[in-house]
């Protein structure tokens, strides 16, 4: 009989995932815009296109990156927010070389666009449960508009929106890499208590419980100090709870 293991951290299911599905909507809106407003020839086209690639991509490849190295993971994701700060700028260019408006971030133009997720109603879904056609067509009134002043602030709207989303993803990815340890110290905890059942397989506690509060403790290692680089029990429920114990 097989026996079925459980990937020590998941990965994937970007798609489902507002900054994703924002980059997408960024991405194919970028590419139509260059196509209607800017030459062909133009490097810029090339370059604008990119960075909104690179925005998108970056984002499924650390996704798929998270299952076995979440340093990869924040790299990537870091990556995606410089590419769409590089493509925030090229639109800003576009319309200050061009002697056009752009909008202010509390403007009622800007307010229109940054409100469309929460204008979106449906008791039995929300935005993320949308197609991408269906979602695009929620913003088809700016991004499809024959101005290129709306199109442009209204992609610089979404720009904004995604950076956001990514700049909490990665300080959730920082957090949880300083509290829980990189991959290599999770499969360091799952080695150990794996030697333990072999060792023990009466016993009833693999992982230590945490003295103070009960709760389980999980393998990290020591950053500073005297006995930085070495490994101790730090209990799961931290920073809420202190509790350590030797290896």
């Amino acid at each position: 009989m097989k026996t079925m293991h459980k990937k020590l951290r998941p990965s994937g299911g970007y798609r489902n995932t507002c900054s994703f599905q924002t980059a997408t909507i960024i991405y194919d809106a970028t590419y139509w815009f260059c196509e209607k407003f800017l030459s062909s020839r133009s490097r810029t086209v090339d370059q604008m296109v990119q960075a909104a690639r690179s925005g998108r991509q970056n984002i499924a490849e650390g996704s798929r990156a998270a299952a076995t190295s979440s340093q990869t993971e924040l790299r990537l994701i870091n990556v995606a927010r410089a590419s769409l700060e590089e493509l925030l700028l090229d639109y800003e260019d576009f319309l200050r070389h061009r002697h056009l408006i752009l909008w202010t971030p509390n403007s009622e133009d800007s307010m229109a666009v940054r409100n469309v997720p929460r204008n979106y109603k449906n008791d039995q879904s929300d935005l993320t449960d949308l197609s991408d056609q269906q979602r695009w067509a929620l913003y088809a009134p700016w991004l499809e508009n024959e101005n290129p002043e709306v199109r442009a602030n209204a992609i610089i709207c979404l720009i904004h929106q995604a950076n956001y989303l990514l700049d909490r993803q990665i300080a959730g990815l920082e957090e949880q890499f300083v509290n829980d340890g990189g991959y290599s110290e999770q499969l360091a905890t799952a080695r150990l208590a794996s030697r333990a059942q072999h060792k023990n397989s009466n016993s009833q506690t693999l992982i230590p419980d945490c003295q103070k509060c009960g709760k389980p403790m999980v393998l990290r290692t020591a950053q500073a100090g005297n006995h930085a680089g070495q490994q101790f029990w730090g209990c799961s429920a931290y920073p809420d709870c202190h509790g350590t114990t030797k290896c």
